[in-house]
């Protein structure tokens, strides 16, 4: 009786005190939880993509995207993406809703508003520029994304790679493609500076969105197109009516997709927000050149399967075009401030970095390439 006496004075005591933490504890959490609501707002953004959903190697890297911003901020930062044409139309205009605000932020390549001014195909791809490992070498540490950024932020935005296609292909031909003349008065779908370029080489490029190639091929309106790597060119179908592929595609020896944020939406961003786009962006692209290098291949054994002509461009087209190119970069210096600017700092990492990946990685994987098709 005694103990159970002594149990009883005591609970009340110790729920008194327990009462007293808790209710400290909890007012805390009160005055702490309006805090934490404001450093992490409710946003739900925009983002128009260049292509439509049926692309399924393209937007899978968006979804990514979004998917990694929601799951870091525990849903309250939504990315909405809209196929293209949902909300605006496809080519320029995803960049430049981005850049006029009409959305947050648009999913899309630079080199579309090639037009507008040329520097934008820095951000993209440059005909024998850098493959996809110097790129990212270029962007994330060799001081290029900074460059980029003070061109973009003066136009409106803040640009954060998400995805990269990997090396392209040169296209599909209705006929081979073996001498210089075979290109001259060729009509080909080929659109920014590589068609530029195409055209000294006598080529006269075409300016088609995806939905026309198909029928514009198939008619003869046009002699060949290119459009990306060899799992999205097999969806494309392209082979059924020019049946001549071609490689390299050196006009795109890798293309840099961008998630191009809206500036002032970015400077109203919080400082962690800012991160974790940033974060989430580095960890897609990474995931997007390793999804490309897992189904390129595939989309080449059914290319070939399904009757496509695997042609290589000899040496006298590719010095030629390699010439050209570097003729166009000098022209454009002298018509773009802007290009003007980025192109020594991009030339100059183009022509310094590349000697470990000529020491090192080229001769072990030429080796490697020789010795397996012996």
């Amino acid at each position: 009786m005694t103990d159970t006496k002594g149990a009883g004075t005591t609970a009340p005591g110790t729920s008194r005190r327990n009462l007293l933490v808790g209710g400290a504890a909890a007012a805390g959490t009160a005055i702490a939880a309006p805090a934490i609501a404001q450093s992490n707002p409710q946003l739900t953004w925009r983002m128009p993509m260049f292509v439509p959903r049926t692309v399924d190697s393209v937007v899978e890297a968006a979804n990514d995207f979004a998917r990694r911003v929601a799951d870091s901020t525990d849903g309250k930062f939504q990315i909405q993406r809209f196929s293209v044409g949902e909300i605006v139309p496809g080519g320029p205009a995803v960049l430049d809703a981005a850049e006029a605000g009409t959305v947050e932020c648009a999913f899309t390549l630079s080199y579309y508003s090639f037009g507008k001014d040329p520097a934008y195909a820095f951000g993209s791809t440059l005909p024998f520029g850098f493959n996809t490992r110097g790129q990212a070498a270029w962007l994330f540490k060799g001081g290029g994304l900074a460059l980029l950024n003070e061109f973009f932020n003066a136009r409106g935005t803040h640009g954060l790679p998400v995805g990269n296609s990997t090396a392209q292909m040169g296209g599909f031909f209705r006929k081979e493609i073996n001498t210089l003349d075979d290109l001259k008065g060729l009509k080909m779908r080929i659109p920014g500076l590589g068609g530029t370029v195409m055209a000294k080489l006598g080529v006269v490029p075409q300016q088609l969105p995806p939905g026309d190639i198909y029928p514009a091929l198939e008619r003869g309106t046009i002699d060949a197109a290119e459009w990306a790597g060899p799992y999205d060119d097999f969806k494309f179908g392209l082979h059924k009516v020019a049946p001549y592929y071609y490689a390299p595609g050196w006009w795109e020896p890798q293309a840099t997709i961008m998630a191009f944020i809206n500036k002032a939406k970015w400077d109203e961003l919080p400082k962690h927000y800012k991160a974790i786009l940033e974060a989430a962006a580095t960890a897609t692209w990474t995931g997007h050149v390793a999804h490309y290098d897992t189904i390129n291949s595939g989309g080449l054994r059914q290319l070939a399967a399904a009757g496509a002509r695997i042609r290589f461009f000899s040496q006298l087209i590719l010095d030629a075009a390699y010439d050209a190119s570097f003729k166009t970069f000098e022209e454009l210096r002298t018509k773009s401030p802007d290009f003007a600017k980025i192109y020594p700092h991009w030339k100059k990492f183009l022509e310094e970095n590349e000697l470990y990946a000529r020491v090192g990685d080229a001769s072990y994987d030429n080796y490697i390439y020789n010795r397996k098709t012996r």
